[in-house]
């Protein structure tokens, strides 16, 4: 890896004291790192204080801004900047509005000159429309509904339940009235409420029990996917940051039941390019790292431990597409499997159970077409036997009870809707008495305590958002906790109803109609064909969705289609869409608009097509491929230019780069280059005849700024106004409540005036 991008960015708290004068080194200072042919800017932010200065550092290549700076020593225009996080040292010399220096850290240096400058918000700020005119483009939306925007966005009161493992608490996420979402504690006995992590500036991403009375919970900076994890205690107790590792992402991959005060992480930390497996003390700290991937090695996609925290398997790319799985063997981790992309065989879990050590539960498509769940020797590289598939639908899910020497309780796929089949005797007496009170309901055990005495269960279907209820086994009662955002009734919903047809080259394509509530046989109504994200592996699923229920509420159809690369249908059905994005994986989008159409539901006229980021790009290709189809589009956080895009991918993408260009097109093949300028939706804006509203949030690390911008640019030039909203504390999709409403209430706007005003 190189240092360079170590560099990224570790400063804390900047004090300065000397003979300059507060105002010579007040604003902003700008300065590119080279090393190794690699390049990355660095932007000090420097601010007088009553006792000396404060700043904050920006790395804008990795969306990272605001990040706070440490101990810094001036004397006679000499300046030396530490960081005892990072282990650097950057020395200089103030000279007016330059800072002539070098940046140390693990015994390497590299000059780094900083010059004064003005700080720009990311993007072109001269684009975003204003908030007036966007409260405008709102206000076209008018009627008399049931339900506002924030009726169905508003974040819910109280969400994302999770039992303690005793049982003794239960922790959720819980709504301030200005939309804030805080981290709180219930205790079981006395229904007592605790406050235990406030929201501040940035959003607490996910959370969960690391034993009975320590929390782990993670945060980024303004959206910009660089995770960290903090900790604390349920009295609220020992708060701390547990991977202070500025511009670096960490993801939780294991929890440890058998050592409760260890969990075990991957992080970028010593190569932004790679992440790497820790074992991480969850009240200290401490990480210690537990495997290298070494400088020359095929770059490792993920890791498999053991319940006790033992690196047993290892994931790897090898040649840039094929995925190669290391077992250890006889202490030397050897090659079972080689595989192509598309093919599959991973390692569920390990299977505790069994007297042999090397007995897994592994998802495999490699004798069939569709993924199954099988008994794996791994030593012996030997299948002993399939434990469960279906003929039409991949599955993958497999449960397991601890309490029971790990016996099977379950198993699940995604068929047109989410399917359980009970295995273990417990489990079927389980799940009949659920049954029993749900009826035929959608719902699903989330968690469970230690001794599996009660169990968390969540209740869903295409008409209620969710319910969470306590079951107690022993006890045989089923109480309700909280129903998420009651005042939306079930019987004012509508249907989601699955659907198939057959595309233009003759595939069996899956998907979802949405009707409004009310509508009538023969009505023929506007249509938002909402194309999803991903595009690979990822499909849409048949529950509560409130943006269709949105668009049904004012009297627009919603129309999901899971076209070819779409997960969940087979390795065939996935592999039919690489190299096929903006193409006939558009085709099927456009036939299921086309068999919409034929159903009698909708106008031909008035059909809208909005999605996010691949979605975002299907609007654009949409609008430039097939410009007549469609009244209007919604881009959101979209790709815009195949080129661009892939020339700003975040770096710890840098090892998928040949998987993206096979699913995608590789540029440095010519015929393939050829596509992706016929496919870019940037290169043919003057192919865009109907109006457009595009969203984008600015630190987006995945679809920069400048996908967007180009398009709004591009026809702003052609003198056609372009909505363009830009939200500055928000990365790839908004995050935060009122940038949430924002975005609908705007959309809502730009669909009234163009779906129903055309009638």
């Amino acid at each position: 890896m190189t240092t360079l991008l170590k560099f990224t960015i570790a400063i804390t708290m900047l004090f300065l004291a000397g003979s300059i004068n507060a105002q010579d080194l007040n604003g902003s200072y700008s300065g590119t790192l080279e090393a190794q042919g690699m390049k990355m800017e660095l932007i000090f932010n420097i601010t007088p204080t009553n006792d000396g200065y404060s700043a904050t550092l920006d790395v804008p290549a990795q969306g990272a801004s605001g990040i706070e700076l440490d101990s810094v020593l001036l004397q006679d225009k000499n300046i030396t900047i530490t960081s005892s996080k990072m282990g650097l040292t950057y020395t200089g010399t103030v000279s007016g509005e330059l800072i002539e220096g070098s940046y140390e850290q693990m015994g390497q240096k590299y000059p780094l000159n900083l010059k004064k400058t003005v700080k720009t918000k990311p993007g072109n700020t001269a684009l975003p429309s204003t908030d007036a005119a966007l409260e405008k483009l709102a206000a076209m939306e008018s009627g008399n509904y049931k339900y506002s925007v924030e009726d169905y966005f508003k974040t819910p009161e109280a969400y994302s339940f999770q039992l303690s493992p005793d049982g003794k608490f239960i922790s959720y996420m819980k709504r301030r009235e200005t939309g804030e979402r805080d981290l709180y504690l219930k205790e079981t006995a006395t229904q007592k409420e605790t406050l235990l992590i406030e929201q501040k500036e940035d959003l607490i991403r996910g959370y969960f029990w690391a034993n009975n009375t320590r929390l782990l919970y993670l945060q980024d900076k303004g959206g910009n996917e660089n995770q960290h994890v903090f900790g604390v205690d349920v009295t609220g107790q020992n708060k701390k940051e547990l991977t202070p590792y500025e511009g670096v992402k960490v993801n939780i991959i294991e929890s440890l039941k058998e050592d409760e005060d260890h969990v075990i992480v991957q992080m970028n930390k010593d190569d932004l390019q790679q992440e790497e497996p820790y074992r991480l003390n969850i009240n200290t700290g401490e990480a210690t790292k537990l495997y290298t991937v070494k400088a020359g090695d095929p770059p490792v996609s993920s890791y498999d431990f053991d319940r006790k925290g033992n690196l047993r398997a290892i994931n790897r790319i090898v040649d840039g597409i094929n995925m190669e799985l290391l077992y250890e063997i006889d202490g030397e981790f050897k090659r079972v499997k080689l595989t192509e992309f598309g093919d599959t065989f991973s390692i569920s879990s390990f299977n505790p159970s069994s007297k042999n050590p090397d007995d897994a539960y592994v998802i495999s498509n490699l004798e069939d077409d569709k993924i199954e769940i099988q008994l794996f020797d791994l030593k012996e590289n030997k299948k002993i036997k399939t434990l469960f598939s279906n003929d039409t639908f991949d599955v993958s899910g497999v449960s397991l009870s601890r309490k029971r020497n790990y016996e099977i309780d379950y198993f699940s796929f995604t068929g047109e809707k989410t399917e359980i089949v009970p295995v273990s005797a417990t489990y079927k007496k389980i799940y009949a008495r659920l049954q029993k009170e749900f009826g035929d309901k959608q719902f699903f055990t989330l968690g469970k305590t230690d001794d599996e005495s009660q169990y968390m269960v969540a209740v869903t279907s295409d008409k209620i958002v969710g319910e969470y209820y306590l079951y107690d086994v022993e006890k045989d009662t089923v109480t309700l906790l909280y129903k998420l955002l009651p005042h939306l009734k079930a019987e004012d919903m509508a249907t989601m109803k699955p659907i198939k047809f057959k595309s233009r080259d003759g595939l069996t394509i899956y998907g979802y109609i949405t009707l409004p509530a009310n509508y009538k046989e023969g009505q023929q109504v506007p249509l938002i064909v909402n194309p999803h994200g991903g595009p690979q592996g990822i499909r849409d699923n048949w529950g509560f969705n409130p943006e269709a229920q949105l668009f049904a509420s004012r009297g627009y159809a919603t129309l999901h289609v899971n076209f070819r690369v779409s997960g969940g249908y087979g390795k065939a059905f996935l592999k039919a869409g690489f190299g096929e994005i903006g193409r006939k994986a558009m085709d099927d989008v456009e036939d299921g608009v086309d068999y919409a159409i034929a159903q009698g539901w909708v106008n031909k006229d008035l059909v809208a097509i909005y999605g996010g980021s691949h979605g975002g790009y299907a609007v654009l290709r949409g609008m430039t491929k097939t410009p007549e189809k469609y009244a209007c589009g919604v881009d959101y956080v979209g790709v815009s230019n195949l080129h661009t895009f892939m020339g700003t991918i975040p770096p710890y993408w840098e090892k998928y780069r040949e998987l993206l260009y096979k699913i995608w097109y590789n540029p440095n093949i010519p015929e393939q280059k050829a596509i992706m300028d016929e496919i870019s939706p940037a290169l043919h804006v003057d192919k865009i005849t109907k109006p457009l509203f595009v969203v984008q949030g600015a630190n987006d690390p995945r679809v920069n700024i400048n996908e967007a911008d180009q398009i709004v640019e591009t026809l702003r030039a052609k003198g056609v106004e372009v909505p363009y909203m830009v939200k500055y504390d928000e990365g790839h999709g908004f995050g935060k409540e009122e940038n949430q409403l924002a975005l609908y209430k705007t959309m809502m706007g730009f669909f009234a005036e163009n779906l129903k005003t055309k009638k």
